[in-house]
């Protein structure tokens, strides 16, 4: 029977699809990291407040890309190359869902709307990232092997969302309410197909690394499809939503290390 918990145990328990699997997840968090840090370097004078929280944002996501290094050389596997087709973060800037690399690149401060078109970009994406590490938390946060970096960070994903409501929240209050609205269904909209489209692709990956039969690679990607269909008539609407979250400040204070996994 297939099930989430089923599908990653198969991934991890093989070498050539566990390497692909953190290859992947290391490739993103990285980016994101990278990503982060020039937003940091560039926010403008009247956000200078919002930089600490960013390089923290950003600072939390290279941890994650090392942390998914960590558990490859435990292993004896080194990284290997990031199909194009799986690349999340390269794919979401094609579609113009965030601010674009050319942009970060330059030593040119942003705009107020530059920083809350990225806000609203982080709501979406960490939604999916905060909901993937529920999910693997609830399967695998016990594993003797991942369950303490599934665990480390999954906590400071729901860190990142409730920053990113927090932080929308205020920006609707001093004005920027309908820029958010609209840069948030934009981006949930375009999210959740090129979500679809990297799952197909892992799966397709996936399934050749482990040999699957044609009937259980179908099913998944019926599956996938599926997921697509109900986000997309409805499913939707709940990365849009704004709400002021438990945690508060979630990103203050200096970013917490994971010396066990370096």
């Amino acid at each position: 029977m297939l099930s989430a918990r089923s599908l990653f145990q198969e991934i991890v328990d093989h070498d050539d699809s566990f390497q692909l699997f953190c290859s992947i997840a290391a490739s993103g968090e990285t980016q994101g990291g990278w990503e982060n840090a020039r937003i940091a370097a560039l926010v403008p004078d009247g956000m200078r407040d919002l930089a600490p929280k960013i390089t923290r944002h950003g600072a939390d996501e290279d941890k994650h890309g090392r942390i998914f290094n960590a558990l490859l050389r435990k292993r004896g596997l080194p990284p290997v190359p990031v199909p194009p087709e799986t690349d999340y973060t390269m794919l979401l800037e094609r579609r113009g869902i965030g601010l674009a690399h050319e942009k970060l690149r330059r030593e040119e401060p942003l705009t107020e709307r530059d920083i809350v078109v990225y806000l609203a970009h982080s709501r979406i994406t960490e939604q999916r990232a905060a909901d993937q590490m529920d999910m693997l938390v609830g399967h695998f946060g016990d594993h003797p092997e991942l369950g303490k970096a599934i665990r480390m960070i999954s906590h400071d994903e729901d860190n990142h969302l409730a920053y990113c409501h927090e932080e929308l929240l205020r920006l609707a209050r001093e004005g920027h309410g309908r820029t958010i609205h609209r840069v948030l269904r934009e981006s949930a909209l375009a999210e959740i197909g090129i979500y679809r489209d990297v799952s197909l692709a892992v799966m397709d990956h996936m399934g050749r690394l482990l040999h699957w039969p044609a009937p259980k690679a179908a099913a998944l990607a019926a599956g996938i499809r599926g997921m697509y269909a109900y986000e997309r008539f409805s499913g939707w609407h709940r990365m849009v939503s704004l709400r002021m979250p438990q945690r508060r400040d979630a990103l203050g204070g200096a970013p917490v290390t994971a010396p066990e996994f370096a």
